[in-house]
């Protein structure tokens, strides 16, 4: 996953258009190091497009119009190869944060479980 994908991933699952992203950014007035202008809102459509390729200085920028950190436009740990596990992806976040408040003997059952789901899928079970 590129970091564009990323971003339009994230935008997605925070239900941000492309319009509201481009208005929150350019707000934050970011400066562009060699021109030291900002962005065009076309520029940034290009951007969110992949027909132009992100400038670095801008992902602070990005990150805060996402209210994201700044390192999670660069982590792609999750990757989703169908519709459904792709707008199920907010849930699958949630879980990881929470498991570690499982306890020893119920991640033991979780991993039991899951290894049991697993099995299933292969044998070509449908859930």
């Amino acid at each position: 996953m590129e970091v564009y994908e990323k971003i339009n991933y994230i935008m997605d699952e925070k239900r941000i258009s492309k319009k509201t992203f481009v208005d929150k950014l350019l707000s934050l007035e970011p400066r562009l190091k060699q021109t030291g202008e900002v962005p065009s809102v076309q520029t940034i459509y290009r951007y969110l497009n992949e027909q132009r390729e992100i400038k670095i200085e801008l992902i602070p920028y990005i990150a805060e119009t996402l209210g994201i950190k700044e390192q999670e436009l660069f982590e792609f740990d999750i990757e989703y190869s169908n519709e459904y596990n792709y707008t199920k992806s907010k849930d699958a976040r949630e879980i990881l944060d929470l498991l570690q408040y499982l306890p020893n003997n119920a991640i033991k059952d979780l991993k039991t479980r899951l290894y049991q789901y697993k099995d299933n899928y292969n044998k070509g079970f449908d859930f």
